[in-house]
């Protein structure tokens, strides 16, 4: 029987059931179920490491029809837990790919299930929020599933990012570079690493847990905090850490856990949202220009609005989400800091936001002619 005629079963939290086929490797896995509504860049999804631990609903019906390339990996290797997808594509027509998305799963050793109504699902994950689930293609007694699914924890008070991080510190640089940055690593995308790259900067990537002596004994012109997976308040060694660089009025910039983080320092609370924003259509207000920006999103937890309101001395509120109004970007008051809640590198995703790292840059240049 061919891989793809293996029957698999996915069971949510809540005891709904979904039948459909195996993909990638016989085998079981479990993890937070979430959806990405990107029609494009299904690789740098599957690579991006704040995706750690979660099982990923594609909403686009074709997967793998355009292959796999080494070019677009965003992290050395998968960082979903599985795959929910309706078809499945083995055969690709893309000249730059290196090899098929079963190969690749097979290599990675990623165990999924395709043939599902992806739509339904997310609507149910819509409507009765963010869940836990289990994927087996080797067990498919319902009642052992239900066992093994108890076993597995929730997605808020877990510490992921240390999971995912650089276990040594490496620098990448360029000829002539202008500024020195330093990087916590909580799961950073290789894009946004690059986007610095090109814009001058020699970056030294630290892991998560680094003690913030460390970074600031580098001298660095500027500090940047990473994306990544897991919840902002099991992270208190990070909040910490980002304390101490604040009181050094040298310029931070942070994305997405970094964003979240970066709230956490200042006294101000972060939450489980119930579903999450995951896709590259995000329709973003930028209240200074009160320009519209389209943005690739990635998250399931967000900074609370009420406690910036209650903070509104020290911080103001840059960017905010069309669809919802929940927090999009901050801005210290008294501190050159600033972050953002998506993804300005944007891979995958249209490039509207890629001018904050502009800002980053035009920030380090303010600061430096205050110093001179």
């Amino acid at each position: 029987m061919a891989l793809q005629d293996q029957p698999a079963i996915l069971l949510l939290d809540d005891g709904s059931i979904y039948r459909g086929f195996a993909l990638g490797t016989i085998g079981t896995t479990t993890g937070e179920l979430c959806f990405n509504t990107g029609m494009t860049g299904y690789q740098e999804i599957f690579t991006d490491p704040s995706y750690f631990g979660q099982l990923m609903v594609t909403t686009h019906v074709h997967i793998g029809n355009y292959g796999i390339s080494q070019a677009d990996q965003e992290s050395d290797k998968i960082q979903i837990a599985g795959l929910i997808c309706r078809n499945y594509n083995i055969l690709y027509s893309r000249q730059m790919a290196d090899q098929s998305i079963q190969d690749y799963f097979a290599q990675e050793g990623l165990v999924g299930i395709s043939g599902v109504d992806t739509r339904a699902i997310v609507r149910h994950i819509r409507s009765k929020g963010a869940m836990n689930a289990i994927i087996s293609s080797e067990i498919l007694d319902i009642d052992q599933l239900k066992t093994k699914l108890k076993e597995v924890p929730s997605m808020e008070g877990l510490e992921l990012a240390s999971k995912v991080s650089t276990t040594e510190a490496y620098e990448l640089d360029t000829a002539g570079s202008r500024y020195r940055v330093a990087v916590y690593d909580y799961g950073v995308k290789k894009n946004i690493l690059n986007c610095l790259v090109e814009r001058g900067c020699h970056i030294k990537v630290f892991p998560a847990k680094t003690p913030a002596s460390e970074l600031i004994a580098w001298q660095p012109d500027g500090y940047f905090l990473s994306n990544g997976p897991g919840d902002p308040a099991a992270m208190d060694y990070a909040v910490e850490a980002i304390k101490e660089i604040l009181d050094l009025d040298k310029a931070v910039f942070g994305i997405c856990l970094g964003h979240q983080l970066l709230a956490r320092a200042i006294g101000i609370d972060t939450y489980k949202m119930h579903h999450g924003h995951r896709g590259i259509n995000h329709p973003i207000l930028h209240l200074q220009t009160q320009k519209s920006e389209i943005t690739s999103q990635n998250h399931g937890f967000g900074v609370k609005a009420e406690a910036i309101r209650a903070a509104a001395d020290i911080v103001q509120v840059t960017h905010v989400n069309l669809n919802d109004q929940t927090i999009e970007g901050i801005q210290l008051k008294n501190k050159p800091a600033f972050s953002i809640q998506y993804h300005p590198e944007a891979s995958p995703g249209p490039h509207d936001a890629r001018y904050l790292f502009d800002d980053f840059i035009n920030q380090m240049d303010q600061l430096a002619t205050q110093t001179n």
